[in-house]
């Protein structure tokens, strides 16, 4: 059993998982920007997520990267449930205009990439383990512990991160190197039901959702530490 953070992200047994990094979620001239949300929140975040990953790679600990892909020509994956959604929630995604469509910009990673070595796993709903092999690519490796990062918190990070925990994955939540479109989103209850209280940059554990929500400076400076100790073993 895995009782500390520090055993959690060893990373020997841990992978960081980058959720829909993608223009269409991050970029002005994206989908979300074309629907008018705020961006404001998603850039801020994208600067700490770079610190955290390349924090990751020096200490050794797998990145998994994942990637939708919603529209086709052909529209193999959108059903008439998720078009009706669509047609009633969206303010003309995936109706008036693709989203993620693959091979092109709309569907490519925003400011940071995944390196050829890295996996990338990609997906057509929210959660990345659905109709995926994300499962059979995190237990290929001795995977035990997911670090959840990406956009948006609320949705398809959160829809993830519940997944990861239900497939008895030990799950580490970034709260700053998640972002989605507005603080309310992020913080609401609804969401990730994070238990609110001041604990000076150390994990909260949530007691419902079963995963903990992990602000960037411990975690960083615990995957710096690994880092320099595997710099040390000539890794």
């Amino acid at each position: 059993m895995l009782n500390t953070l520090r055993e959690k992200v060893d990373p020997q047994h841990a992978a960081l998982v980058l959720v829909d990094v993608q223009n269409d979620f991050c970029a002005e001239g994206g989908a979300m920007h074309r629907e008018g949300r705020d961006l404001t929140l998603v850039k801020q975040m994208i600067p700490r997520l770079e610190r955290l990953l390349e924090a990751a790679r020096a200490a050794k600990v797998r990145c998994v990267w994942i990637r939708c892909a919603y529209n086709t020509g052909p529209n193999h994956y959108l059903s008439e449930v998720w078009l009706e959604q669509a047609r009633r929630r969206r303010n003309g995604a995936y109706l008036s205009y693709p989203v993620c469509e693959p091979g092109e910009w709309n569907g490519d990673f925003f400011q940071v990439k995944p390196r050829p070595d890295e996996a990338i796993v990609t997906k057509h709903r929210y959660g990345a383990f659905e109709g995926t092999d994300l499962d059979l690519v995190l237990r290929s490796r001795g995977i035990r512990t997911v670090i959840m990062t990406g956009v948006a918190t609320n949705v398809c990070v959160e829809t993830t991160a519940r997944q990861a925990f239900l497939k008895d994955y030990y799950v580490v939540f970034t709260s700053d190197c998640s972002a989605t479109f507005s603080q309310a989103a992020h913080d609401a209850k609804q969401g990730l039901n994070f238990v609110r209280r001041q604990s000076g940059g150390r994990f909260v554990h949530d007691q419902d959702a079963g995963f903990e929500r992990q602000r960037l400076g411990d975690l960083h400076q615990l995957l710096l530490g690994y880092g320099q100790a595997a710099h040390k073993r000539g890794w």
